[in-house]
């Protein structure tokens, strides 16, 4: 068997260990070692604005090594590979810490070294991988060598560290790296593509700021036309009108997700940050009113919260890049989205205490630890993680990651919503958690539901769009008085679209070979890198899905609903397709990417997502709540692989074409597809 091994540079923060003790010379041991890699990428890409106070407090946790990781990767390919005479031989939680987690005295040599060096030692996981631990901004310098600095980083203030981090050399074989040294902060990949929100006058852990959808909209793709405004240049004359939000019952139809089978005795568990109070019962509202013949229940529902909800991390200004209300949308898309797709499955939701990695890994973690879901959804990530995060940082994800392959559950990551990622941080990167190889990456589709639920056709999420010059985009210095009447040129900023892209740092995972082309596995260089994304659905705002949230408006707060999009809505929709599946062949499918990959070649598993020429017409509230100060009207490019702009904090302007694209058969975009009208059968086969 040919073990799939991760790159040197994607090493799950290996050691860099002197050439004369792995040949077993006696010369005498380093005082310490470095942790190659440890220092955090984006530290050398982004200048540094100010110094940290010694006495700044932080919050980490130092990640154990796996004894044997190379024989945990090959044990989670063999079990997950259909046609192996080991798949679907799943360990426990207890059996995988038995056999690959680190020892108990591995844990108590890294709780001595934290001790002795003036930390506060917290909990330790089940699983023996992590030991969380505090103390101040110079003992963290002091005891791992390093030093640390705020960093500007795509519109943030970051704390990051500039050098590697080193360990004692008695200790160097335990430790794999140091997470939470280095802000990691995850976004949700949601989005109304819409004005912004107006803020709401109130603090965070509030309900947020409301959105209503715009009229004209269709109930259904095409239901609406625009004969009203000017055909813009170049694309067909009277194009759809969005759409307000497709429901529970037509994405079941478009999807072909029919019989029985609805993820009844099957768990979903979503993560994300905090919690919304509202959340639960926002979603049986939904329910109730979208899809009546399928109650949200009470015992259908869960929470797994983390213990303090805090805004956490080690940053003074984590407050305003957490955002807790911020995530509300996100859970409350999460929630209904897993339900519309698989009504009878379980749902458990799980807030961590903060977006930081550290705590979402948290609550990831205690869910595979405990085997409390089948599925885990995650619609969040860090944009551009690929190459910004640390394999340090990376590794303690990954571990678990492997932990959940080898037991049997599914993990899905949201690809993201920023594209290639140019446009918001200046380079080509997948985002990561995405682009680990032992997680599934959920992208995003425009998908076109008929009047009769059918789908009439499924197209790569990217867009770019154009505004119509009115007299509202006037006095919103959008454009003059001698341009009103006419389409302004396109946003190269783009308005959101599928991650994507090629990893540099993990090599091709064994399911890609043979299936992804050359040219996208091969585009960094001449060695197979990891292609994100692995399968896609539904996330364009202007065919978005239906939500039910209760927000703030100016006469009150209260229930109401709007139109979402984002892959944040692709990955809790693959994950109840997921929960039909697992019910259907009665065992859950585990790590899914082995098992999707061989349906590459099967009729009507996988639909494929490829390009279009067409654009679609959007209206907007100018202050997203209603008609009093006048509309603002966009065409929105489907499937846009035009050029796009990144633009420095010195406003210095670089252009390029959209690295991503949808093509026939995997792409860089879309990956495998969508699920065809016999995925869930296809996938059943065991």
């Amino acid at each position: 068997m040919r073990v799939f091994r991760i790159s040197a540079l994607g090493s799950f923060g290996a050691i860099a260990v002197a050439a004369a003790l792995a040949s077993g010379a006696s010369a005498a041991a380093p005082a310490r070692v470095q942790l190659r890699n440890s220092q955090s990428p984006a530290a050398s890409r982004t200048p540094r604005v100010a110094s940290v106070a010694g006495d700044t407090q932080m919050n980490f946790e130092v990640d154990l090594k796996l004894p044997d990781e190379a024989g945990a990767q090959a044990f989670a390919q063999s079990v997950s590979t259909p046609g192996s005479s080991t798949y679907g031989a799943y360990l426990t939680p207890a059996q995988w810490e038995a056999r690959f987690s680190p020892t108990a005295a591995d844990v108590t040599e890294v709780q001595s070294f934290l001790t002795n060096s003036g930390f506060t030692v917290g909990e330790v996981s089940a699983d023996r991988m992590a030991v969380e631990a505090s103390g101040t901004a110079s003992q963290v310098e002091q005891a791992f060598g390093t030093s640390l600095a705020y960093h500007q980083v795509q519109g943030q203030r970051l704390l990051l560290a500039d050098t590697n981090l080193s360990v004692p050399a008695s200790i160097a074989g335990v430790i794999g790296g140091v997470d939470g040294v280095s802000d990691t902060v995850a976004k949700p990949d949601d989005s109304v593509g819409g004005p912004p929100r107006t803020p709401a006058a109130s603090a965070d852990y509030q309900q947020p700021a409301g959105f209503r959808v715009a009229p004209p909209c269709g109930t259904y793709f095409g239901q609406q036309v625009d004969a009203s405004l000017p055909q813009y240049p170049g694309y067909p004359a009277k194009p759809p009108w969005a759409v307000c939000g497709y429901t529970g019952p037509q994405l079941r139809s478009a999807y072909d997700l029919s019989g029985s089978d609805n993820g009844a005795g099957v768990t979903v568990a979503i993560v994300d940050a905090y919690a919304s109070p509202t959340l639960f019962a926002d979603a049986h509202q939904f329910a109730a009113i979208n899809d009546p013949g399928n109650p949200l229940r009470a015992s259908q529902f869960s929470e797994l919260l983390a213990n303090k909800f805090n805004d956490g991390g080690n940053n003074p200004n984590t407050k305003n890049q957490c955002g807790a209300s911020g995530w509300f949308g996100e859970q409350t898309l999460d929630v209904e989205a897993v339900h519309d797709t698989a009504p009878g499955a379980n749902i458990l939701f799980a807030g961590a205490k903060n977006c930081y990695t550290p705590a979402l890994n948290r609550s990831l973690r205690k869910i595979v630890d405990g085997h409390l879901a089948s599925v885990i959804t995650n619609s969040y990530g860090d944009n551009a993680g690929d190459q910004l995060d640390s394999p340090a940082d990376r590794a303690s994800t990954d571990n678990i990651l492997l932990m959940a392959d080898a037991t049997g559950v599914s993990v899905l990551f949201s690809s993201g919503d920023s594209g290639d990622e140019f446009t918001t941080a200046g380079i080509v990167s997948a985002d990561y958690p995405a682009s680990s190889p032992w997680a599934t990456a959920v992208g995003g589709t425009s998908l076109e539901i008929g009047s009769a639920g059918q789908r009439l056709g499924e197209y790569g999420w990217s867009t770019a769009r154009s505004f119509y010059c009115n007299s509202t985009y006037e006095a919103a210095g959008g454009c003059t008085a001698a341009q009103l009447g006419q389409w302004m040129p396109i946003d190269e900023a783009l308005d959101g679209g599928s991650g994507g892209g090629t990893s540099v740092n993990y090599a091709q995972p064994f399911y890609q070979r043979g299936i992804v082309p050359a040219a996208l596995s091969e585009r960094n260089g001449p060695t197979p890198m990891r292609v994100e994304p692995d399968v896609s659905m539904e996330a364009d705002p202007a065919t978005g899905m239906l939500v039910g949230e209760t927000q703030q408006f100016p006469d009150g707060t209260y229930y109401d609903q709007y139109r979402i999009g984002g892959t944040s809505v692709a990955s809790p929709l693959l994950a109840g397709v997921i929960a039909r599946a697992d019910q259907n062949r009665r065992f859950p499918i585990g790590f899914l990417n082995p098992a999707l990959y061989s349906l590459y070649h099967r009729p009507g598993a996988l639909y494929d997502v490829q390009g279009t020429h067409q654009d679609m017409t959007r209206a907007d509230y100018a202050n997203s709540l209603d008609a009093s100060q006048g509309f603002l009207y966009s065409t929105r490019i489907v499937d846009y692989e035009g050029q796009e702009q990144y633009c420095d904090v010195n406003n210095v302007c670089t252009t390029r074409n959209v690295a991503i694209n949808t093509a026939p058969g995997y792409d860089s975009m879309t990956g495998l597809g969508a699920p065809g009208a016999a995925f869930v059968q296809s996938l059943s086969w065991r």
